[in-house]
């Protein structure tokens, strides 16, 4: 128990940690989808591959990569398909961890954009990253079950498609309008001209120039400190950079003319007034739609006697591209199309600057509506620099996703502990209280093993199932009935307050010279709870006798063994109509002749003999009339009260695509299951059912 707490605690860290890395990679991702298209871009040109004109099929793969990374992280934190998540975060990091290693040997590129503009990394600090994450998974790959859970398995389907709805909304709205947070040096509130200074005693770069020279046929390179004397005759001569030194946040910002003549970017940097910029990196690639607010804005510049300048990196014919389709009659300027591309995620969009500062940017979906009437920028809201609004932006996220799933995580706690009363034997205090004393059937799923699997293979199929359900606290009763070998190894590996233990069969003799019977007293011994008698394949392969049965529950019960009592009929019994009389026969042979307390340590289990192991099933209304019908002749016999308490599980090709269906009738308190309990997902499955 010990070890098991320990490693629950490791791997929830793991797991948070992780989840938290994620979510913070996939929502800054998201946020800025062109940034993460840019990124890809750098990563295949650094491959050869020249991909502009697949530019809105990078842009998806961008917005998909997005959401993917926050998804994950998102169902990570909340254990929301525990396995398959761990193994699908395996499969991304260890590609990552491969890719990060590539970056590291060639270095490409300088930074992997892991996390956006957000958080810059060297390759080897991403390749260190990406290897402890790694790690970090695998550890919850070898345990996913021992997460904890903040969504049950009824409602985590809400969270998951809440979480992939909110991020694409995320990625659209930051798409036509602009990112929800900007961490580029051009960002509202920035000084542009403070972002270009150097300090006094910053380092500076160095540089080392080599000189070829020749003499006598022979050329050699000489630096300065070796330069020869005047003999020699110089060549030619070269110079490195041997160091980078200070490099400013801002240091490729310029505003020149198109024959790059006149530079005006000191003028534009130290007006006193209001400098509006009209940016596009391509003009041929713009959207033309907004053309007309951005005459209006162009022309209330003019009347106000405000600077409107428009920066392109395109050349002559992309200009006069533009200016034939809008009839723009402003001023063209060329700038470094990926200071342009940094400067705003909008092709076109604006941005108003005063004496060097970024009052506000404007996507060319939501450009701020000025017209020859307005008044001046002064007097509007645009022409003031709002503060920090950061706050708000994180309240807002709060109040839009993190709340609403607290809330919802919440309310499924509290579910789930209504549940958990609702299980409650009557002897409960609580269940007393909130059911002042009403007592309801159990609500049963029974795994029966029949001859199949190893001590080995039993024992780990049992620990799996366990450890599953502990963690996620099954919404019914389980119980899972295995052969003789493995009972009293697989009892102490199982919480028998969550997962319960079944023997297949005892002997209708208590004791004596019956070489390889297993009496009752001897299932008991073992820590089981429960027997399953009567199953079809006893009476059919073994000629067990309603005689035999009425032996073997009598020796159950007086061993304090649960009896799953096995009723059913064969195909030609059901065509012919007789199975409402088979069912009664063998309830009458077997146990009615119980009385009322007796009868009460009794679970039913229907099993049409044509369904077993067949993979046909009885339709939820066959089932559901039988079911009826032999809670009807149990209140016949014992009363209706009893009736009411006694589980009746349905047997016969029960899977989880089909359990919903079955257990939703009123009369079908679970099902007794086969070949689908051999594997724990499976069985899991059917569980969740419930």
């Amino acid at each position: 128990m010990r070890n098991r707490v320990i490693m629950a605690f490791w791997v929830n860290v793991c797991r948070l940690l992780v989840a938290l890395t994620f979510i913070f990679s996939g929502y800054v991702k998201a946020i800025d989808p062109l940034g993460t298209q840019y990124k890809i871009q750098d990563y295949l040109s650094a491959l050869g591959v020249t991909a502009n004109s697949y530019d809105y099929l990078i842009l998806v793969v961008a917005v998909i990569l997005g959401a993917l990374e926050f998804c994950l992280g998102i169902y990570l934190l909340f254990a929301i398909y525990r396995r398959a998540v761990s193994r699908v975060l395996l499969l991304f990091m260890s590609l990552m961890t491969l890719v990060s290693l590539w970056l590291v040997i060639f270095n490409p590129i300088t930074d992997c954009g892991c996390f956006g503009d957000a958080v810059a990394l060297t390759n080897t600090q991403t390749l260190i990253k990406n290897i402890i994450l790694l790690l970090f998974t695998l550890f919850i790959v070898y345990r996913p079950e021992a997460m904890f859970r903040f969504v049950g398995n009824n409602n985590q389907w809400i969270v998951a498609n809440y979480t992939i709805v909110f991020i694409l909304f995320t990625s659209s709205s930051s798409l036509y309008l602009l990112p929800q947070f900007d961490f580029r040096p051009y960002h509202v509130g920035a000084d542009i001209k403070k972002g270009m200074e150097i300090p006094a005693n910053a380092e500076q770069p160095k540089f080392e120039t080599t000189f070829i020279l020749e003499k006598d046929g022979v050329r050699k390179e000489f630096s300065l400190n070796d330069y020869p004397d005047s003999t020699w005759t110089f060549i030619d001569s070269k110079t490195v950079q041997t160091s980078k030194g200070y490099v400013p946040e801002i240091h490729d910002f310029s505003i020149q003319s198109i024959d790059g003549t006149i530079d005006i970017t000191e003028e534009v940097l130290n007006n006193k007034g209001y400098v509006f910029l009209f940016v596009s990196p391509d003009l041929r690639r713009a959207n033309d739609t907004s053309y007309g607010e951005i005459d209006d804005i162009y022309n209330y510049c003019e009347r106000n006697g405000y600077m409107f300048c428009a920066l392109t990196a395109g050349d002559e014919k992309s200009i006069n591209y533009w200016r034939d389709i809008t009839g723009a009659e402003y001023t063209f300027y060329n700038t470094d199309e990926t200071t342009l591309k940094t400067m705003i995620r909008s092709n076109p969009g604006l941005i108003l600057l005063k004496n060097g500062i970024v009052i506000g940017k404007w996507s060319h979906n939501n450009l701020p509506e000025l017209s020859q009437t307005s008044p001046s920028l002064e007097k509007t809201e645009y022409g003031v620099l709002n503060p920090d609004s950061t706050s708000k932006r994180i309240t807002s996220i709060l109040l839009w996703y993190i709340l609403p799933l607290i809330v919802l995580s919440l309310a499924d706690r509290m579910w789930n502990f209504t549940s958990w009363i609702r299980r409650k034997k009557q002897s409960n205090v609580l269940y007393n209280f909130f059911k002042k004393g009403k007592k309801m059937r159990k609500k049963i799923v029974a795994g029966n093993w029949k001859m199949n699997m190893n001590l080995q293979e039993g024992i780990a199929l049992a620990k799996e199932i366990n450890e599953t359900l502990v963690n996620e606290k099954p919404a019914c009763d389980v119980i899972i009935c295995t052969p003789f070998i493995h009972l009293a190894s697989v009892a102490q590996i199982l919480d028998q307050s969550v997962v319960g233990l079944g023997a297949e069969n005892c002997a209708d003799k208590e004791k004596g010279a019956y070489t390889g019977e297993v009496s009752a007293e001897m299932v008991k011994s073992t820590g089981a709870q429960y027997v399953i008698l009567g199953h079809s394949e006893r009476r059919g392969y073994y000629g067990e006798t309603p005689e035999i049965l009425k032996e073997k529950v009598a020796l159950a019960l007086k061993n304090n063994l649960k009896v799953i009592f096995c009723i059913g009929e064969s195909l030609e019994e059901r065509e012919a109509g007789k199975h409402n009389e088979v069912v009664k026969a063998e309830l009458e042979g077997s146990v009615f002749n119980l009385n009322e307390e007796e009868f009460k340590n009794v679970i039913i289990a229907y099993e049409p003999i044509w369904a077993i192991g067949t993979g046909k099933t009885a339709t939820s209304e066959q089932a559901e009339e039988i079911h009826a019908y032999i809670r009807g002749i149990i209140a016949e016999r014992y009363g209706k009260a009893v009736a009411d308490e006694t589980s009746i599980l349905y047997g016969g090709s029960c899977k989880a695509s089909n359990a919903p269906e079955l257990f939703a009738k009123p009369d079908i308190d679970g099902g007794l299951i086969g070949g689908a309990s051999l594997k724990a997902a499976d069985f899991m499955g059917i569980i969740k059912a419930w």
